[in-house]
This record gives C-alpha cells, sequence and structure tokens, in this order.
C-alpha cells in the first residue's frame, strides 16, 4: 500500500497546498484497487498531476461534511462521468453524505452513467472485502466526524514448493490445498497437514486515518499498534486551547496520541493556511520532540506502508 497527498491545508488552499484529500494506492497483486480519503475542493486537478485518473476509483470515504473535505466531490463525480468510465463506485461517509450528493446532482442537471452507492455510515466496520476492513471511530468536531483504521488481513505464508516436490508430491490442485493449510491424503497413502509446509504468516499493514478532531477517548482506539497514522496538527502548541474550542488538535497533541497509541510512525498534515514553510517546520519540529517517527505531510509526497 501507499498513501499519495493531494492536499494538505485546513480550511483553505494556499499557493503551496491544497485542501485535505489522500489517495490510498491499495497495490494488491490480485485485488488492486485505489481508495480517496476525503475529496476538498480541487481534488480532481490535483488528480491531474499525479499517475492516477478518478475512473480508477473505487472507494471515497469521507470523514464530514465541512466544505474543505467536501466540496470537490461533485466535479469528480461528474468528470469521471463524462469520460466514459463505468466502474462501480460507493462514496462512505456520515448522515448527510447523501442528501449532498443528490441535490448536487439533481441542481445542476447533471448525472452519473456508472453505478454510485453512497453510504452513511456509523461507528463499527464499514466494509470487510475479506483482504481488509474498514472501521469507522466517531471523532470530536462541531459536526459528525469519524476516521477511519485500515486493517489488512494476515498473508498466509508461502508454501515450500520445494520439499513437495523432493517428497513426489504432484503440482496442481494439491498444492492449493496444502496451500490453503488443508490436510490431504497422497494415493500412497501419505497425509500432509498443509500448515507443515507454509512459512510464518505476514503480518497485514495498519493504517488510520484521522478526519478533524480535538482529542477524545475514541482516537487511542482507532490508532493503536498502527504501521501509519494520519493525524490533523491544525495549530502549534502554543494555539492549543484555540484549536481545541474548534474541534482541532495540536501538534503536540498529535504527536502525544502516536506515542501512547505505540503506531509505528505519524504524518501531519491538515495545517492551517497561517503557517508558510518555516512554519509547518515549527510544527513538525514540535512534533518530533515528542514523537520523532514523524513526517510532514506535503501536496503530491508519498508515502509507502
Amino acid at each position: 500500500m501507499e498513501l499519495i497527498f493531494l492536499g494538505t491545508s485546513a480550511g483553505v488552499p494556499t499557493r503551496t497546498r491544497n485542501v485535505t484529500a489522500i489517495l490510498l494506492n491499495l497495490q494488491h497483486p490480485t485485488q488492486a484497487g485505489l481508495w480517496l480519503f476525503d475529496c476538498g475542493e480541487g481534488t480532481q486537478h490535483q488528480m491531474l498531476r499525479t499517475p492516477f485518473h478518478p475512473g480508477k476509483l473505487d472507494k471515497i470515504f469521507i470523514t464530514h461534511l465541512h466544505g474543505d473535505h467536501l466540496f470537490g466531490l461533485p466535479g469528480l463525480l461528474c468528470s469521471r462521468s463524462m469520460a466514459g468510465n463505468v466502474q462501480p463506485l460507493t462514496i462512505y461517509g456520515p448522515k448527510g453524505i447523501k442528501e449532498f450528493v443528490d441535490t448536487t446532482l439533481r441542481l445542476s442537471g447533471s448525472w452519473t452513467d456508472y453505478p454510485l452507492v453512497v453510504e452513511e455510515i456509523q461507528a463499527g466496520v464499514v466494509m470487510d472485502d475479506g483482504l481488509r476492513k474498514v472501521t469507522a471511530y466517531a471523532l470530536n468536531h462541531p459536526v459528525e466526524c469519524f476516521g477511519y483504521r485500515i486493517e489488512e488481513y494476515d498473508k498466509p505464508g508461502a508454501l515450500n514448493a520445494k520439499a513437495l516436490i523432493s517428497m513426489g508430491v504432484p503440482s496442481g490442485p494439491l498444492f492449493q490445498k496444502l496451500k490453503n493449510g488443508e490436510t490431504v491424503t497422497l494415493n500412497d497413502g501419505r497425509v500432509l497437514n498443509g500448515k507443515d509446509f507454509l512459512a510464518p504468516a505476514e503480518a497485514g499493514k495498519k493504517l488510520a486515518i484521522f478526519g478533524d478532531t480535538a482529542p477524545c477517548p475514541s482516537a487511542l482506539e482507532l490508532a493503536r499498534d498502527v504501521d501509519l497514522m494520519v493525524h490533523e496538527a491544525t495549530l502549534e502548541q502554543s494555539m492549543e486551547e484555540k484549536a481545541n474550542s474548534h474541534g482541532h488538535s495540536s501538534s503536540r497533541q498529535a504527536a502525544q496520541l502516536a506515542l501512547d497509541a505505540k503506531a509505528s510512525r505519524l504524518i501531519i498534515t491538515h495545517l492551517s493556511s497561517r503557517y508558510d514553510e518555516t512554519g509547518s517546520r515549527r510544527l513538525l519540529a514540535e512534533c518530533q520532540r515528542i514523537f520523532p517517527q514523524t513526517l510532514l505531510a506535503e501536496d503530491f509526497h508519498i508515502v509507502p506502508l
């Protein structure tokens, strides 16, 4: 998996940062996918500067209905249709997201020529495709807001085909059964347990993508033990009270959460437009004093998991 940051500014765009949008490229060999988390104004323009096309999107997750996370959605949906794309698309978001999509399409005389499903979610598991699941956690913001925890299931270990061949086991269906961990009986009566021929399972990746939030108890569960945590750092530590009063977090609070949750890495994003490059680096330094494994998101940064 890899993350591609399309927008990293809070509230309004700046000359160097667009408003919030993050792509997740699943990069799975047999079940690839491209997911979008939030869709601030201009997101489709940002995608034009990447190798990724809106037609490849199959899921969009909206954290909340504030404009800097949502106003790019109608344009992206319509452009996707005008390009002749027929791949289904599912949108997940809080109550009101369906009304927003339906109303903007209706009032603008627009439509989609592809299957579009809009699911209004509550806290809990919102999807599970057998390879990974996505769980929504309610956060602390003036409007209903969620963070999303993406967890891959552990991948089965590789089959020791060389050992099986040396034992005279014919390749084909028997290999597949053994790879699935099943027990098989050979023609000569030998019984083989697939688990004896599998390498240890590979742990699946865990990722937490936060919406806007002031500190809250559910944040710890959302981020616990993740490989990568993406969290807002709207304001610096000295403005913490102001940040919290508007449902946001400071740099210090983002870093402390990553430390408490035992996350492997933290990426801070959603920086106030008051911060230029120097100011942004100051927020990063505040985080790194508490949690050294912190990175600062920039538009078009690609971060592998």
